[in-house]
């Protein structure tokens, strides 16, 4: 008997994908509003914005996202207080399922935001672009892209899409699957958003390996294997990039300017704070901020 294939059916297929943005914005920036007949939705990486969905104003926080609808006028500002990050990608979909997303504000687990930072990565490889120009309508593509970088996209955005459908659907039918593993991920988890807590509250001392471990309970190799498996990077590594993120907020917020923010965060000079800032961002800060409010400014 001849072997026969079988023909996959795809729940969810994305057409053409208009804009992979990850934003930085000013704690005062604001964008007027627009509609378009797409898909778009908006994730807040860390801070909070306001958006208006047609007539109807929400506050969305850190892991919350949004989306919007074809057709639906949305706007966004950031609140005054903390300076947003935000991913804003839009595309074509007219799959049934995607109806799921109509007028839903939701929040997205770990592997969703890996989902999407690895979406970012890609989209650095295959457009030849910065990805946080606002006033970008249009996203030129890079003559010789990293090879499979368009694909990976689109199999990552529709992973995306899907685990959230599946994760909102288990929630309301929970299905009986392993007590022991479930119980590990949970504890996993918790240790790690402890942890990643401890390291909010401890961004402007010089934190070592051994005193994370001593105020935290936890053994070195444990904890190392913990935050690679959780973020793919050594925990050292993780609060080297979580201080640079803070400064760039900080400069973002205007309150302060550079060597006062190197004091802040613990830095041993403002040449040390200036030096790190470019190995992790590829700018000085200075660089950065003229940046940031050529931007806001509309000059970028």
């Amino acid at each position: 008997m001849g072997y026969k294939g079988v023909n996959f059916k795809n729940s969810i297929s994305i057409g053409k994908v208009y804009s992979i943005h990850y934003f930085e914005y000013m704690s005062d920036f604001t964008f007027g509003g627009e509609m378009h007949n797409f898909w778009e939705f908006i994730c807040v990486d860390k801070g909070e914005v306001g958006i208006t969905a047609d007539k109807t104003f929400t506050i969305l926080k850190t892991g919350d996202i949004a989306f919007h609808q074809p057709n639906e006028f949305h706007s966004v500002q950031a609140t005054g207080g903390i300076a947003p990050n935000l991913v804003v990608i839009s595309f074509d979909c007219h799959d049934p399922a995607v109806n799921f997303f109509r007028k839903r504000i939701l929040k997205i687990d770990d592997l969703e935001r890996n989902l999407l930072a690895n979406i970012i990565i890609e989209a650095k490889r295959c457009f030849d672009c910065r990805l946080d120009d606002p006033y970008l309508m249009n996203m030129p593509q890079k003559e010789s892209p990293v090879f499979g970088a368009e694909q990976m996209i689109v199999n990552y955005l529709e992973h995306f899409l899907i685990h959230i459908i599946r994760r909102y659907a288990a929630s309301e039918h929970p299905a009986s699957g392993s007590p022991v593993k479930a119980a590990k991920q949970k504890s996993d988890n918790e240790t790690f958003s402890r942890i990643n807590d401890y390291l909010e509250n401890n961004i402007c001392s010089h934190l070592t390996i051994e005193q994370i471990c001593h105020d935290n309970l936890i053994g070195r190799s444990q904890l190392q294997k913990l935050f690679k498996k959780q973020c793919g990077m050594g925990i050292i590594e993780y609060f080297s990039n979580m201080k640079i993120n803070t400064a760039k907020e900080m400069i973002r917020t205007k309150q302060m300017n550079f060597t006062q923010i190197s004091e802040q965060l613990g830095y041993t000079s403002i040449h040390y704070f200036s030096r790190r800032f470019k190995i992790e961002t590829g700018m000085t800060p200075s660089e950065y901020a003229s940046s940031i409010k050529a931007m806001a400014d509309g000059n970028f």
